[in-house]
């Protein structure tokens, strides 16, 4: 039988920190002077008193690791706990959302998704705006530290291809990953903090830069105002692009960096990938654009720039209704929500390394029809690939497609449109934000959809952020029998 205690013990651990981040929102309700502080201050102590009273009740069983099966429960786990309670704040604030709304916003906070069923931010409380940048904040720093430490080890999608750069963790999952987060805040903070200064000196006040910080480095897209960054149109849409792609790259690059590895981050070819396609799709969009509407070509590649930067992360800001531009521009942005950023960063979606070995797989099985009798290896950043790997990752496009048209024909049933229901299930399990169509697109938001759509939208954003299938293995047979 699993000893549930080591999980129990970090999860608990985990709300008490989640109830302590809650003094952040409560004082800026003290500073704005709305009355509001209250909220935070009974959730936080629910939240820090329910947290140390599980770690206290589970510290007897604590040891130097976690065995396999006690990894996959935790990883899951912790996402399904920490938006419960990141939700209170939503059921006592102004905004008294019900429960399924409230958990929906948190998921979708926690997981970066960027979705959300608010209407009236500009009219929130700074606490309350301030609370959903800081769930973004910590989904996306707690985020790397599972693609760095967790998903590697339990040989998720692919991911054990990084084992060796993301430290080895066999054994002494634990350990490896206090040292590990503690390099990568450093870093997160960092790049947080400039964020701020950069916004700031764009004209943003301390707060907006502060809240649009957060959720830009952790690729989240929660916003503060309805309008999302059109409220910022301009010259600080060139620079959220730029920390958006900062925020996509695999943050063990920074880390090497840090110690003085300055040749992993440019020989990187995840990296290069994900840079050029970038590149190519802002100037065709760009070209677009101007051959189609009477735009000002900096207008155009601006636009450009930021939306497609923003959905290919996964951040999910909208400078624009890119809804107007015709079929093409939102065909390009439903597929381009599909590939996602570098593995190891707070990017979402299936990412560009997946692709990267399925292109190198198919290229080799095309050369071996071409000679027969020739022997070839796929490889990756010049490294033969290991048919585990391979077989990984081609599990994962199953299961990504299978889950995208299971929860898609799921939200069908609950009466959407073909538009909304596929592109809903694709922003869920891609953890994008907004969806296409006029319900859930960058023009308007998911509160209107029935409470069964946001229950299945909120798992699927919790699969999709934990890369399916270490969630999907609890729910089978040999895993609780092994």
């Amino acid at each position: 039988m699993t000893d549930m205690r080591p999980v129990g013990y970090v999860i608990g651990l985990l709300v008490a920190i989640l109830g302590a981040t809650m003094i952040l929102p409560l004082i800026a309700d003290l500073i704005e002077g709305r009355g509001e502080w209250h909220v935070f201050f009974e959730s936080g102590v629910i939240t820090v008193l329910t947290g140390v009273v599980l770690a206290m009740s589970c510290s007897n069983g604590v040891g130097e690791g976690l065995t396999i099966r006690q990894t996959f429960l935790l990883t899951t786990g912790v996402w399904v706990a920490l938006p419960f309670f990141g939700a209170i704040p939503f059921l006592f604030g102004e905004t008294e959302l019900r429960f399924v709304d409230a958990y929906f916003e948190a998921m979708s906070g926690l997981t970066t998704t960027g979705s959300t069923v608010i209407s009236g931010l500009d009219d929130l409380p700074q606490g309350l705006l301030l609370w959903r940048g800081v769930l973004q904040w910590l989904g996306g720093i707690g985020i790397i530290v599972v693609a760095m430490v967790f998903l590697p080890e339990l040989r998720v999608g692919g991911m054990q291809i990084f084992r060796s750069e993301g430290f080895e963790t066999m054994g002494k999952i634990l350990p490896r990953a206090q040292e590990i987060a503690g390099q990568i805040s450093l870093i997160y903070v960092f790049l947080t903090f400039v964020c701020v200064l950069v916004y700031a000196g764009f004209g943003m006040s301390f707060f907006d830069a502060l809240v649009h910080a957060m959720t830009t480095i952790a690729t989240g897209g929660f916003s503060n105002y309805d309008d999302s960054f059109a409220a910022f149109s301009g010259p600080t849409e060139y620079a959220a692009a730029i920390f958006m792609i900062l925020a996509a790259l695999p943050f063990v690059r920074y880390v090497q960096l840090a110690n003085g590895n300055t040749r992993s981050l440019w020989q990187d070819s995840q990296i290069r990938t994900f840079l050029i396609t970038i590149i190519v799709l802002v100037l065709v969009m760009t070209v677009f654009l101007l051959w189609v509407f009477p735009h000002h070509w900096e207008q155009a590649f601006r636009q450009s720039l930021f939306n497609i930067t923003s959905i290919i992360s996964g951040t999910g800001y909208a400078s624009v209704n890119y809804m107007t531009w015709g079929s093409f521009p939102v065909m390009v942005f439903f597929l381009i929500g599909l590939i996602g950023g570098c593995a190891g960063s707070t990017a979402c979606s299936i990412k560009v390394f997946r692709y990267q070995l399925l292109f190198a797989s198919i290229k080799t099985q095309i050369r071996r029809i071409r000679s027969p009798h020739g022997v070839f290896m796929p490889l990756y950043d010049g490294r033969p690939i290991g048919t585990d790997v391979l077989t990984s990752v081609m599990s994962f496009f199953m299961f990504f497609v299978l889950s995208m048209g299971i929860l898609a024909w799921a939200l069908a049933l609950t009466g959407l449109d073909f538009i909304t229901a596929v592109s809903g299930a694709a922003t869920a399990l891609a953890n994008v934000g907004p969806g296409l169509g006029e319900q859930i697109g960058p023009a308007g938001n998911f509160a209107g959809l029935s409470d069964t759509a946001k229950w299945l939208l909120s798992i699927g954003m919790l699969v999709g952020r934990l890369e399916l299938l270490a969630v999907y293995a609890l729910f089978t047979v040999q895993f609780w029998r092994s």
